[in-house]
């Protein structure tokens, strides 16, 4: 194994750096920046059953020291992407993680299904943040049974590394990190987006036509980075840290924490290179401290 590789479970990941779920199209969008095939993987819009298009506009605003985003899951669908997206992704030896979202369990599980039809999805990401119309609304990521059903439903159908993005917003997130481990979980990815509003005050009107929306960027690194130090000791399988990680001092701190891998999101709006600049960091980190990305993970917890 080099410096910079990691394993995650069973997958073995050439480097600890990928891009976030919705913030990276799928990765195909990036060839006049650099070989997406360089990070450890990236983790795909997030897929649903049939197309969506999405909330009507306005459905991004900036804030301070982060964004609000309601794009609403638009995407191509999981038909689409196998039969438009993934074969070249698969050509050009990417390390795909497909992101996946229903409202229903049954949708998940044919989500899952069709996936596992195909070559080149090296895990599965369950994106456990959307209202479960079987249960008035509910988030199935705040409530550990929930959570537990539908990871426990997927893991039934594939034989995938199964991860699942955990919601900030749950009363108890190290409850809904156990029941998933238990429900077979093989890591869990912290954190997901937090809800956020802003107004134009001059135009005394809400700024997103959603009313409210998913905050990210650097003004969240500091509770997700508690986050995953917590839940590093509530559970005992591995932690892919997310949230305002935008250079390599940023990844440091999650891989210190005891994160074993990281996820570069909102920066890569700002900086389509982000994600590629935090991997030379690491590499160039490792190389002057004579360290590895195995032997970092977890040593600020000493």
């Amino acid at each position: 194994m080099s410096r910079l590789s990691i394993r995650i479970g069973s997958l073995e990941l050439a480097n600890p750096v990928l891009t976030a779920s919705g913030t990276f199209g799928y990765g195909l969008e990036y060839d006049d920046f650099f070989e997406v095939k360089e990070l450890g993987g990236i983790c795909t819009k997030g897929l649903s059953l049939h197309p969506r298009p999405g909330n009507p506009p306005e459905r991004i605003c900036e804030t301070p020291a982060g964004m609000l985003n309601a794009i609403g899951l638009a995407n191509v669908g999981v038909e689409a992407f196998c039969t438009e997206k993934l074969p070249e992704l698969r050509e050009r030896g990417v390390t795909v993680v497909a992101n996946i979202f229903a409202s229903s369990i049954e949708d998940f599980v044919a989500i899952a299904e069709r996936l596992e039809r195909e070559t080149g999805v090296a895990a599965i990401e369950l994106n456990v943040s959307c209202p479960n119309v079987s249960h008035g609304g509910l988030e199935f990521g705040k409530d550990p049974k929930l959570s537990a059903q539908v990871t426990a439903a997927v893991r039934k159908v594939t034989a995938s590394p199964l991860w699942v993005k955990m919601s900030p917003e749950a009363g108890d997130l190290a409850a809904v990190a156990r029941a998933c481990e238990d429900a077979g979980a093989d890591a869990l990815t912290a954190i997901n987006t937090i809800r956020g509003m802003s107004i134009d005050v001059t135009a005394a009107k809400l700024r997103l036509a959603n009313r409210t929306g998913g905050f990210s960027g650097p003004a969240l690194r500091p509770v997700a980075l508690r986050i995953v130090w917590e839940l590093v000791d509530a559970v005992k399988i591995p932690i892919i840290g997310i949230g305002g990680i935008g250079n390599t001092r940023d990844a440091l701190e999650f891989l210190m924490a005891g994160a074993r891998a990281i996820q570069v999101g909102t920066a890569s709006f700002s900086d389509p290179c982000a994600a590629k600049k935090v991997l030379d960091g690491l590499r160039a980190y490792c190389e002057a401290e004579d360290t590895s990305i195995e032997q970092l993970v977890g040593c600020a917890r000493a």
